[in-house]
């Protein structure tokens, strides 16, 4: 058997290395999807870009190519990224209709030309993809790869002298014809196609002086193709054109009227049995008297070797007489061996548990209307067909009100349902970040702003501790409730210390809530993160309790 299968993937890897090698050069365009290093705070973008490859033999290739980002504002830099690089190509798999490969090579990685983003990284990728050619000329290229940078130049806080970039992409693939259709000859078969009159001939099939191909023995497969060329007419053949005899009897399938003649059992020319000479078959199911243990079978019902009918899906009629042989398992059936479906919903009686289902209602495996939702109430009366499971329902199938976390927006309105007890919200449920405060007269306006209490960073660093999480999972999840909301994030630091590495540090804090927000699905554009450093203190920065509230990050409402 492993013989075997290595002379077939031998077989069909020469045939597709030819066909590869003729597609000598490549020219494509390609949409892509690239994420960037973390640490780079660049958004996920879509892009496109151009490719063009020179097949050097069937296995190997080279290109080149560019992608183009969609430009993007982060801060006060505007990015339009550029990523070019150069690629060796092995084809790991051949088929007429697809190829899967692998590359490596290096990219060159332009951001732009305004701080920080004023550099240019180089480094190597790797990846993978597969070509789906729909004709000789045409193909769907689909790609995933990845870019390695080991030493960035980037100056970003926090970032490490790596950087890890990934990129997707799917687009066209245009190739030179083939060698076959350049010398006038598209199908291969010897025939130039000015006088071929069949040019669409199959590979491997032996035609005339016309072009066209020949079934000497009216099988269905072409001379050429054909391994067993002399089959008799009216016999079945698999796709090499060779009969099959499946119950041994020696006459091929297609000709024999009796396919299912026992082993040993001497047949006439139609594959039937004989009767043993001087001895009757009373009831004809050609099983002799002597040997037939069930002797009065019914005309018509196939039997077995002892002469005793066959009943395959065991509904009570014998096979030959039953027009339904497939009848499933328990189905009630009438003298044909058909089964019946008294309320038409498709599952035949004796299976149906719900046996009397109105006309039209959808309904599961075993005859009863669907209840997608679990609620109690059957699809076609639900006018709420996705409650949530354990929501009590009423007659229409739709929730009864509920507030299951008391904050006084009901269930299905609540955009954050699991608000924290007394928390203060919005009409979404979500929590209330900013509240309006009236100023004194003749003093301007207060800004709203928030104090991220609970929100804390390791000791003379930048990263949350995992308690910040849940405070940040109630800020993030109302401002998407709220999109209209735009933010400032603040980040402060006591008096201790140097000035400017207070100044990155505070910096770095409110870039680390910039970051966890933004990956919770609050859009970048609606925030911007600065750092203050030692000013605007709250407390005194001569006691421990003081200096504990100016460490802090703030969040300021914009709009």
């Amino acid at each position: 058997m492993r013989t075997i299968a290595t002379i077939v993937i031998m077989m069909v890897a020469t045939s597709s290395l030819s066909a590869q090698y003729d597609r000598r050069y490549e020219v494509g365009l390609f949409g892509a999807f690239t994420k960037y290093d973390k640490a780079f705070n660049l958004a996920s973008k879509i892009g496109g870009g151009v490719r063009f490859a020179y097949a050097f033999t069937p296995m190997i290739d080279v290109e080149v190519e560019a992608l183009f980002q969609s430009p993007q504002d982060v801060g006060t830099a505007h990015l339009e990224p550029l990523i070019g690089g150069g690629s060796l190509v092995v084809n790991a798999l051949n088929a007429p209709r697809m190829s899967v490969y692998v590359l490596g090579g290096y990219s060159r990685l332009d951001f732009g030309a305004t701080s920080p983003y004023r550099f240019t990284d180089g480094g190597f990728h790797g990846g993978a993809g597969a070509k789906f050619f729909m004709s000789s000329r045409f193909a769907l290229r689909f790609e995933a790869r990845g870019i390695y940078t080991p030493s960035t130049t980037s100056a970003f806080p926090g970032a490490s002298k790596s950087a890890t970039h990934l990129v997707a992409s799917a687009g066209l693939a245009f190739f030179q014809p083939d060698a076959a259709r350049r010398a006038g000859d598209a199908d291969g078969d010897g025939v130039l196609d000015k006088d071929d009159a069949c040019p669409d001939t199959p590979i491997g099939a032996t035609v005339d002086k016309r072009g066209c191909p020949a079934d000497a023995d009216g099988d269905g497969v072409l001379n050429g193709i054909d391994q067993c060329p002399d089959t008799p007419a009216g016999a079945t053949v698999d796709a090499r054109g060779c009969p099959h005899d499946q119950d041994g009897d020696g006459v091929l399938d297609g000709i024999d009227q009796c396919p299912d003649t026992p082993a040993g059992q001497k047949v006439d020319a139609k594959g039937c049995p004989l009767a043993a000479p001087g001895l009757a078959d009373s009831d004809g199911d050609g099983v002799n008297d002597l040997l037939d243990k069930c002797p009065g079978t019914p005309a018509g019902a196939k039997v077995d070797s002892d002469g005793c009918p066959i009943d395959s899906d065991h509904d009570g009629v014998w096979d030959g007489i039953d027009k339904c042989p497939g009848t499933p398992a328990g189905a009630t059936v009438d003298a044909t061996g058909c089964p019946h479906d008294s309320d038409g919903d498709g599952v035949f009686d004796g299976i149906d548990q719900c046996p009397n289902t109105p006309t039209g209602t959808p309904v599961d495996a075993t005859g009863c209307p669907l209840d997608s939702d679990k609620d109690g109430v059957p699809d076609n009366l639900d006018k709420c067909p996705n409650t949530p499971a354990g929501i009590k329902v009423d007659a229409n199938g739709c929730p009864i009100e509920h507030d299951s976390d008391g904050d006084g927006v009901p269930d299905q309105l609540d955009r954050c349902p699991n608000t924290p007890p007394g928390s203060k919200v919005d009409q979404f449920g979500c929590v209330l970040l900013f509240e309006v405060t009236p100023a004194p007269p003749g003093a301007p306006p207060a800004r709203p702003t928030l104090i991220l209490q609970g929100v804390n960073f390791q000791t003379g660093r930048s990263i949350l501790t995992r308690e910040s999480y849940a405070v940040l999972d109630q800020v993030a999840a109302s401002l998407v409730a709220n999109p209209e909301i735009r933010i400032e994030i603040a980040g402060y630091t006591d008096s201790t210390g140097r000035k400017l590495t207070n100044m990155r540090l505070s910096m770095g804090r409110a870039g680390a809530v910039q970051h966890y927000l933004a990956r919770k699905g609050v859009n970048p554009m609606r925030m911007r993160a600065r750092g203050f450093g030692a000013s605007g203190y709250i407390a005194p920065n001569s006691t421990a309790e003081g200096r504990a509230k100016n460490r802090r990050v703030e969040l300021h409402k914009l709009n």
